[in-house]
């Protein structure tokens, strides 16, 4: 069974690099081949597929329709056109601004809040927005690891570690995650400069744009602080996220018919919601939940524990890197799970604190997704949303970015992690 589950995950990658517009397709029919070869058991499909995401995405989609109909996303796009020298500057200020809201909130959401502004930016620019919207993408991902609430992993290491919001800013007399995850974040600047620096056409004079309703930005604003504040309510079901942007996006649909008396908005909000996008994370879900069934993901932690022995600094470098391989492919909130208890065992034996090797896993499984263009749930929702605009968008173009990105970032955390920890 494990060698069939890794020839199908395979050559679903093989062709989704082949036949990029197919990726929804083939995820979706790899996951019925798990099914109906009991890769994984049809008992444990409802518990494998991570409906949290899927409802956050849903909810974020209806209220970010409405939030780009009302202008806002332009104006803002003026605002920070009138804040740059150029389009360099406009994108690597869009990125940075995403890397900042994805610290509290969950990545996804922060694409499909970010993306519109920055498609709103490169049209007044006439510029192509493959560039920003994938820099904006891998952005939100890098600074998942920065706090406890800014991604599942971070919230599953804080759990199982027993550690509160703090403790990713200053724990135990030293400095946190936190700080790694910004050195990185400002070691990929110069990253972006190379990659744009060809972006010097000078920003135009912008005039101010009028938003015709605030309602949408009032929800979002609502649903970020409705997210922040879930974090801290211990014992919450693991669906909680999901509900309250689905919940606030209903809200939302209904003050909106009330008031305008027409369903109009509602059709087109539920007509672009990104299917593909959808379908995608959906089959991936399942594919990725029959490899863990399988036990292959227990196989490739035991193999990363062994090849470190005894060797704390060889560990911990097997553990930072290999978790960035592992996570361009692998979902890596199973392979978080997974690892966590292995590591606490491993430190033990060692007789050392398990932090270093925490940290390590997690801005290692964090950072590893920005390989791939279907590596974290954000890209994807990136990648859909380009595409849904009419943009295409290769492995090449998003390795282009993602790679230089991921290397730098995860080398000064590295880096930094070891000084402060070991």
């Amino acid at each position: 069974m494990k060698l069939a589950a890794l020839i199908l995950f395979i050559m679903m990658y093989a062709l989704m690099i082949a036949r990029p517009k197919y990726r929804p397709y083939i995820a979706l029919t790899t996951a019925v081949i798990f099914i109906a070869a009991g890769i994984l058991p049809l008992s444990m499909v409802a518990e494998t597929i991570n409906w949290n995401v899927l409802l956050m995405i849903t909810g974020t989609m209806i209220i970010v329709y409405y939030f780009i109909d009302s202008g806002m996303p332009v104006l803002l796009a003026d605002f920070l056109l009138s804040k740059s020298e150029n389009a360099m500057w406009v994108t690597i200020r869009m990125s940075v601004f995403a890397g900042l809201i994805s610290a509290f909130i969950d990545n996804v959401s922060t694409v499909l809040i970010v993306a519109p502004i920055g498609l709103a930016i490169c049209r007044k620019l006439r510029i192509d927005p493959v560039g920003m919207i994938l820099s904006i993408s891998v952005s939100s991902n890098l600074q998942g690891a920065a706090t406890l609430v800014g991604d599942t992993t971070s919230i599953m290491l804080g759990d199982y570690a027993h550690m509160n919001f703090m403790d990713f800013f200053w724990m135990n007399g030293r400095p946190g995650i936190f700080f790694a995850v910004e050195l990185g974040a400002l070691a990929t600047i110069p990253v972006m400069m190379i990659l744009f620096r060809n972006y010097k056409d000078p920003v135009p004079p912008v005039e101010k744009t009028k938003v015709n309703d605030y309602l949408p930005t009032a929800m979002l604003i609502l649903m970020v602080i409705a997210l922040i504040t879930a974090s801290f309510i211990p014992d919450t079901p693991d669906i909680t996220n999901g509900v309250i942007c689905c919940v606030l996006a209903v809200i939302t649909v209904i003050i909106d018919t009330i008031r305008d008396r027409n369903t109009e908005d509602t059709v087109a909000s539920v007509r672009t919601l990104d299917f593909g996008t959808l379908g995608l994370l959906l089959g991936l879900f399942i594919v990725i939940g029959g490899l863990t069934n399988a036990g292959l993901i227990n196989d490739i932690a035991d193999l990363i524990v062994k090849a470190g022995g005894n060797n704390l600094f060889l560990l911990y470098t097997i553990i930072v890197w290999g978790s960035v391989a592992i996570s361009a492919f692998v979902d890596n909130i199973p392979y978080v799970a997974t690892m966590l208890p292995v590591l606490t065992a491993v430190t033990a034996s060692l007789g050392v604190e398990p932090y270093l090797l925490y940290f390590g896993l997690l801005s290692g499984a964090t950072l590893g997704g920005n390989i791939t263009p279907i590596g974290a749930s954000a890209n994807i929702a990136a990648v859909g949303l380009l595409e849904s605009n009419g943009y295409k968008v290769s492995f090449a173009d998003f390795i282009r970015i993602g790679v230089p990105y991921t290397l730098v970032a995860v080398l000064v955390g590295y880096i930094y992690l070891w000084i402060v920890w070991a």
